[in-house]
Parts: C-alpha cells; structure tokens; sequence
C-alpha cells in the first residue's frame, strides 16, 4: 500500500526549507558579493510553453556551494496546472575541475501532481529530489538532469488520481568559440502514474541538435535547440532559450 503523506510531512518539509534559507542568508551577509552568482533564463517550448527560471549560488569554499533555483512553469499548457511553480535549494560540489555535481530538493505550487490537475491549486503540491551533474571545459560543456515530481499530499477528486513524472536530459556541445557552440539533446518527459501506477506513458522523448551564442563579456546567451519527437503522434519539438549571468 503506497503511503500517504501526511501534512505533518509538509510541515516538517518548509521547516528543512526554511533552515537551509536561514543559513545561506547568514553565509551572504558574513561574505560579500563576489561569492554570489546568479543565472535567468527564459524558456520557450510546446509542451511547457513560456516557462521562465532563476537559479543562484552562495560559494562556500572552492568545493561546495549552496545553491537554489526556481521555475515559473505558468504559461502554455501549464496555464491548467494552477499556474505550477517549483522552488528548491541544495548545494553544488566541485568534484573535479569543471566537473559539478548539485543534488536539489523542490516543491511545487498548483495543482498538476497532488490531483491531477483537477482540484484547486494549493501549495505543496508535489516533491522534486532532482540532481544537475555539469561540465565546463575550454572546448567542451554539457549538463545531465534527473529529476522525480512526485506529490506531496492526496488531493484527488472522487475517481481521479494524483500524478508523478520522471523527468530527465542529457546535452554536450563543442565550444568553436567563446562566443559560439553547437551540440546535441536529449530529453524525455514520463507520466509514472502518480496514484495509478499502471497508467505510466511516455509524454514526449526530444533528440536534436542546438546552436548557441554567447557574450562571455555581458553574461548573456541565446540557444535554439530543435529535432524529433520519437512518441507516436507527436512530430518535432523545439525550445528557444536566452538569459544572462553575472
């Protein structure tokens, strides 16, 4: 029998939330702003639409730094989620030279996971233990992301059921320049059946090529990245992404 989680599980959740904020506060006011860095980006694609992200770290020595981010994933078809948002913090180790590993713990807010998409849209909507593993050469970079939304709390109507996804991406490119680079993706978007397990289908599995250019100068980058959908039905995909860093 699948356990439910209960709003204690909430609580004691926002509290481990809230005392991670608390102490990367602290390390920000002891250290001044050169241990900060900051990334927005704006994201464009059929299935999630116009979903906009931040994500931040505070360096807490050359090896670990605390880190946190957001998504506004609002728009497009997200707009019948209750206008889902996801928010986690965790913390980045340098393994290795250019070699990252960041493991994160999100929750959402709407109501896409806790029922379905068809209940009111609440906080707490759903967990996301997700890790980011990066690379950052001179003429090489890539990133792979894992990430599990599973919901925190039952909110199924009566014969509905609560959702899950697995979520995950792979990407490398080749650097020709500081200023330009070009590589492959990979994604792939699975409905694991959240309440009704036995429902578990594949959404969308994206494989194509990108273009990026960059302006190390400014911080600021723009990539389109499109290809085929391998699920049956479904075509090609696209995404157009650019923001900044500093």
């Amino acid at each position: 029998m699948k356990k439910k989680i209960t709003p204690l599980s909430l609580q004691t959740l926002l509290s481990v939330l809230f005392l991670i904020v608390v102490s990367t506060t602290n390390v920000a006011a002891q250290d001044d702003d050169d241990d900060f860095s900051f990334t927005l980006a704006l994201v464009s694609d059929q299935f999630f639409g116009f979903a906009p992200s931040f994500s931040g770290a505070y360096s807490l020595n050359p090896t670990v730094d605390l880190t946190f981010y957001g998504i506004m994933w609002s728009a497009g078809t997200g707009a019948g989620w209750g206008n889902w948002t996801e928010f986690g913090v965790g913390a980045n180790f340098n393994v290795a030279d250019g070699f990252g590993i960041n493991p994160n713990l999100g929750i959402t807010g709407g109501n896409l996971l806790s029922s379905g998409a068809e209940g009111p849209s609440i906080f707490g909507d759903g967990i996301v233990p997700n890790v980011i593993l990066s690379l950052d050469k001179p003429r090489i970079d890539g990133e792979v992301y894992f990430g599990y939304y599973a919901p925190l709390r039952d909110k199924a109507p009566a014969g509905g059921t609560t959702l899950s996804y697995v979520h995950y991406w792979a990407n490398a490119g080749y650097k020709v320049s500081p200023k330009f680079s070009f590589g492959a993706h990979f994604e792939h978007l699975i409905n694991s059946g959240g309440s009704n397990v036995s429902e578990s289908t594949d959404v969308y599995q994206w494989l194509g090529p990108y273009i990026q250019f960059s302006s190390p100068k400014y911080g600021v980058f723009s990539r389109l990245t499109a290809g085929g959908d391998f699920i049956e039905g479904n075509d090609s995909f696209f995404k157009v992404s650019a923001g900044f860093s500093f």
